[in-house]
């Protein structure tokens, strides 16, 4: 069939499927895009053309859109995407963070931005960037870095074979990320005799990998040689959809479960061996066992330094490391005994295994003290009374209690994604949806969006700081035209109140991190804060919004904001520092190894100290 690249692009997409446990989904949901020169004529005149069921949707913001899509994928498990264009130049360049956020949190993306002229004749075309070391280098190798699969398409015919190593990429649960095919803008117009076969339906299956009798049965051996193991539940298990077999693998051999943030909400919070978030931004409980545990179960969990503290937590001597993963690459960190498989599967081949061994873990009561100590203790954060203002926890507190159990809460970076983890009462899996792999300022709304076209029939909650708001939040307004209700909780405390707590607990003053004015005095930026009025912006866009000074206000507003049908923000002024504390954890960050501070000189010291306790890899 004879056709642009650009068409036969549009009919390959609208024929990818994937298969997963014998249910067959259309991959490929439709497009987001900006269009400019490099694709307008191009790809744009393909959609405009009609013939395909590819829905078509207007980003407003390059990123933004881009971490739309990431968000519709997360919520869909990994077997649903909508693809994202942009013109050359800045347009492309833009998503390249969010191709970063794809990448860190093993999530589908796929980018096909515009690029220069391969004919190179009108050269250089408006937004080019010239490079006297060879006419080949575009922005769009920019991508290279952040991208699990990236391809230039030179001739139309150079498609096909792009297009199938994008999806065995996509499709592929050990290797997915953000997939970048740059389109020049003349082969986006160019025709090719296209095979039939190529744009016949195609299916993908995502099949569950299994482990090998060596893998189970060594890690049979070692977990029933543990006294005390510790099971971690990462996203890996999300995308399994294995928590009710994790859930049941615990209760069996009796093992306490640690959260990831990709893993949270899997497991009820009030289930008795949940003891919640784990590692820098994790709580008291999982954290307090984490150091007692002989052997750490990691399933499908890149063990990130906030999940393992900087490798710091396990204090143990003796303490051993299992993981369950399906990418070899994340399986032996942290010099661990490896089985590489879907969770699901390996989970039920070692219950099976441990239960011929009549296997049961020597932990007493430390589960239930720990857990009903950490249960006070949220109920104590959700509490907090302030007298001339509101407490960011208590809103979290209250934001929780009273929106429904089936809701969809929203995040990314900041403070929020710690109180998140620590506080936030999850009732059942996918109802939890924090990007903490890239922590994206700018993803929270504009995900909040993807998350709402992926569960339209459920309640979606961003949570998000004034600092990020002010980041990104352009796919709003695409919420607004879509008729998207997606519920911004905007918390605004006047600065980036997270990276102010790290400077001054590791000795350094407030600089740089409040919204203040600067000082005519001074000359620092040391002045009044700068108050914005967050409602009245999302007014202007469409919004139904609400301003949030205290927990009568909350109340109300939650209460009239499940009467709107488009989108809300609650505009919630918190007090300066009111997010909640760490918990016996530690980060390691650069500190200052000489400094006219006191302070900073102690920080370095104890950073010294704490290097001393971790492990090496």
């Amino acid at each position: 069939m004879k056709l642009t690249m650009s068409q036969a692009l549009v009919k390959f997409l609208d024929n990818q499927y994937v298969c997963f446990d014998g249910v067959e989904t259309k991959f490929v949901d439709g497009i987001f895009g900006i269009f400019g020169h490099g694709c307008v004529v191009g790809l744009g005149q393909a959609l405009e053309q009609g013939g395909h069921n590819l829905k078509f949707y207007q980003g407003h913001n390059e990123q933004g859109m881009a971490h739309a899509a990431i968000g519709f994928a997360k919520q869909n498990c990994r077997r649903k995407i909508i693809a994202c264009t942009s013109s050359i130049g800045p347009g492309a360049l833009n998503m390249v963070t969010a191709a970063g956020t794809a990448t860190a949190n093993r999530i589908p993306l796929l980018l096909l931005p515009g690029d220069t002229f391969a004919c190179r004749q009108p050269d250089p075309v408006l937004q080019q960037i010239e490079q006297p070391t060879g006419y080949s280098t575009t922005a769009n190798d920019a991508f290279k870095a952040v991208c699990k699969y990236w391809d230039r398409v030179v001739r139309p015919e150079q498609l096909m074979t792009a297009c199938l190593n994008a999806f065995r990429v996509l499709t592929d649960p050990a290797e997915t990320g953000a997939v970048c095919l740059a389109m020049p803008q003349d082969v986006e117009g160019e025709a090719f005799d296209y095979p039939d076969y190529f744009l016949q339906k195609r299916v993908w299956y995502i099949d569950r990998r299994s482990a090998s009798t060596r893998e189970i049965n060594r890690a049979v051996k070692l977990i029933a040689s543990s006294e005390k193991p510790l099971l971690i539940v990462g996203g890996g298990v999300t995308y399994s959809e294995a928590w009710d077999t994790a859930k049941i693998f615990a209760e069996k051999f009796n093992i306490p479960i640690g959260e990831t943030q990709a893993g949270k909400g899997n497991i009820r919070w009030d289930h008795p061996l949940n003891l919640g978030g784990i590692g820098v931004t994790g709580g008291p409980a999982a954290n307090a066992l984490a150091k007692q545990a002989d052997l750490i179960i990691a399933v499908g969990t890149r063990l990130t330094d906030f999940t393992t503290s900087s490798k710091w937590l396990f204090q143990n001597p003796d303490v051993k490391m299992l993981t369950i993963n399906v990418s070899s690459f994340d399986a032996f960190k942290m010099d661990a005994v490896s089985v590489i498989s879907d969770a699901k599967g390996a989970l039920l081949d070692i219950m099976g295994g441990l239960m011929d061994e009549e296997y049961i873990s020597d932990w007493g009561d430390e589960i239930p003290d720990a857990k009903s100590a950490y249960n006070a203790e949220v109920d104590r954060n959700y509490s907090v009374y302030l007298q001339d203002a509101l407490s960011q926890t208590r809103a979290l507190g209250e934001i929780n209690k009273l929106i429904a159990p089936d809701s969809i809460v929203v995040g990314s970076s900041g403070s929020l994604p710690g109180c998140l983890q620590r506080l936030w009462r999850s009732s059942r899996p996918k109802s939890y949806h924090v990007e903490y792999g890239f922590s994206c300022m700018g993803y929270e709304v504009c995900a909040a969006l993807g998350v709402k076209l992926a569960e339209p029939d459920r309640e979606v909650y961003t949570m998000v700081g004034d600092g990020s708001f002010l980041m990104l939040h352009s796919e709003l307004y695409t919420a607004v035209m879509e008729h998207a209700k997606i519920n911004v909780m905007l918390f605004d405390n006047s600065g980036w109140g997270c990276i102010e707590n790290l400077q001054n607990n590791q000795g350094t003053d407030t600089f740089g991190t409040r919204f203040q004015e600067r000082n005519p005095v001074t000359g620092m930026l040391d002045g009044p804060i700068v108050p914005v009025d967050y409602a009245k912006i999302a007014e202007g866009y469409g919004c139904k919004a609400y301003r949030v000074t205290n927990i009568k206000d909350l109340r109300e507003a939650l209460a009239d904001s499940k009467k709107q049908e488009g989108p809300v923000l609650f505009d919630i002024k918190v007090a300066h520092g009111s997010m909640s504390d760490g918990y016996d954890a530690w980060w390691r960050v650069g500190v200052a190894e000489v400094s006219e501070s006191e302070r900073v000189r102690l920080a370095y010291e104890e950073m010294q100290e704490n290097i001393e306790k971790a492990r090496l890899y």
